[in-house]
Order: structure tokens, then C-alpha cells, then sequence
């Protein structure tokens, strides 16, 4: 496995009183693997993202990344928030090559990384364009090459689609889909959106009301090697929806 969350809980002081927000989390998640965590609005969804991802400290248990527990942002977890925060004032390159300058690894190889990816995911041409002169699907798409540019082991994905409209999020998370699959990486992806955890993963965790404990999996073994747009015509999608939204309702 490359993920193992261990016994995760997490309490915080509010102003009104202590908050038991996690509460014995455990899950793995294998190499290669497209894990989709859904649940109630304000559960911790993207707080759980952010112990994984090294930004939280969890008040009890471990998070172990390739066997090495995450105490701090690790290059090994690439995460990618609801927004693409692509600078506007910085070119295409500039943005995607960010990473790499930061953490002075902007080698030639890396670099002629960068380009493949670029070239590959239908971004090239665009290398040297501001991020006001691309459409919202291709910011992501460039968002995404950016994290792939450290070479992460894991792809920590925080609703990166939810700032789109209806039409555009479809293509653009089947698009993300295909690369990260592609590329070959591991994703976890937090969403609200029940379709979307459908069409895109292996498997869904459900996550309870607070404190948030993991109630139910999912693995959809008839949409395996199903594009993501297709599965929305496959007669089991239904199937899966209707259990988790239902497994939702009643616990929201």
C-alpha cells in the first residue's frame, strides 16, 4: 500500500467549546489506486485531506506515506485545491515549472519533463500564454501538470472541479481522469458530488456526520476499466448512487 491512515481523530478548541472532529479513521490505498471520499457537508472531508496531506497534525494516530509517517508537507503528496491558483501575472511555464523553482530542482531533465507533460496533454502551445487566455478546463489541466511536476506519489485532490459549470466539470474531471491514470499516480479525491465519486474512482469511502468516522466502501467492480463518462450510462452506476446517496440522507 502507499497510503495508511492509522486510528485518526482529531479534537480542536472553538470558541464555543471542544470539537471532536475525526474519530478512528483508517483506510490504505494501494498504488495505482483512484479513492473517492464523500459525505455530509462540514463532516471534514477536507480536513481529513489536510492531515494526510502533512498541513494538520491529527490529535491521535498516523498517516504513513510509502511507509514513512507524514509529520510535514512531503514532496511524495502532491495536492490540488478547489481553485487552480495558477498566478495571473506568470506565464503558463512559469506557473507549471513553480514547484521546481521553489524547491531548487528546476534541472534541465525536470524541465524537459515539464515539456512532455505540456506536449502531451495538449498544453504546449499554450506554454507561454497567461492564465487569462485559457479556458477554466485547461487552467486545471495545468494546475494538475504543475503537482505532477514534483513527481509526488500521490495525488491529494480537495474538489478541484466544484468551480466549474455543469458541462465543463464532466469533461474536465474525465480529462484529469485520463492523465492521472496516464501518468500511472495514486489519487485520493474529496468531493460532495456523488456522480462524480462514481464515474471517476475504484473505490468511495462514506464518511459519517461529526465526529466523522469512515461508515461505509464501496468498490465498484462493474465500472472498473469503464471511462468516466461512460459509466454515467452504465445500468450499475444507478445501483451505487442510490446506495450512498440514500447511506448519506439518512445520516446527514
Amino acid at each position: 500500500m502507499i497510503v495508511d491512515v492509522q486510528n485518526i481523530h482529531l479534537t480542536y478548541q472553538a470558541p464555543d467549546g471542544e470539537v471532536n472532529a475525526l474519530e478512528a479513521i483508517n483506510f490504505s490505498i494501494t498504488q495505482g489506486e483512484f479513492v473517492s471520499l464523500v459525505g455530509p457537508s462540514g463532516c471534514g472531508k477536507s480536513t481529513l485531506l489536510s492531515i494526510i496531506a502533512g498541513l494538520i497534525p491529527p490529535t491521535q494516530g498516523q498517516v504513513l506515506v510509502e511507509g514513512q509517517t507524514v509529520t510535514a508537507p512531503s514532496q511524495k503528496i502532491g495536492y490540488m485545491p478547489q481553485k487552480d491558483q495558477l498566478f495571473p501575472w506568470r506565464t503558463i511555464w512559469d506557473n507549471v515549472t513553480l514547484g521546481l523553482e521553489l524547491r531548487h530542482q528546476a534541472t534541465a531533465e525536470n524541465k524537459d519533463r515539464v515539456r512532455d507533460l505540456l506536449e502531451r496533454y495538449g498544453l504546449a502551445d499554450f506554454a507561454n500564454k497567461t492564465p487569462n487566455q485559457l479556458s477554466g478546463g485547461m487552467r486545471q489541466r495545468c494546475a494538475l501538470i504543475r503537482t505532477l511536476a514534483l513527481s509526488p506519489s500521490i495525488l491529494l485532490l480537495d474538489e478541484p472541479f466544484s468551480a466549474l459549470d455543469y458541462q465543463t466539470r464532466l469533461a474536465v474531471s474525465a480529462d484529469i481522469h485520463h492523465i492521472i491514470a496516464n501518468e500511472g499516480k495514486t489519487a485520493l479525491l474529496v468531493t460532495h458530488d456523488i456522480s462524480e465519486s462514481v464515474s471517476l474512482s475504484e473505490r468511495v469511502l462514506v464518511l459519517s456526520r461529526r465526529p466523522a468516522h469512515i461508515q461505509s466502501s464501496y468498490t465498484l467492480d462493474e465500472l472498473q476499466g469503464i471511462t468516466p463518462l461512460a459509466r454515467r450510462d452504465h445500468p450499475s452506476f444507478g445501483t451505487y448512487f442510490n446506495a450512498i446517496w440514500k447511506e448519506l440522507d439518512v445520516h446527514a
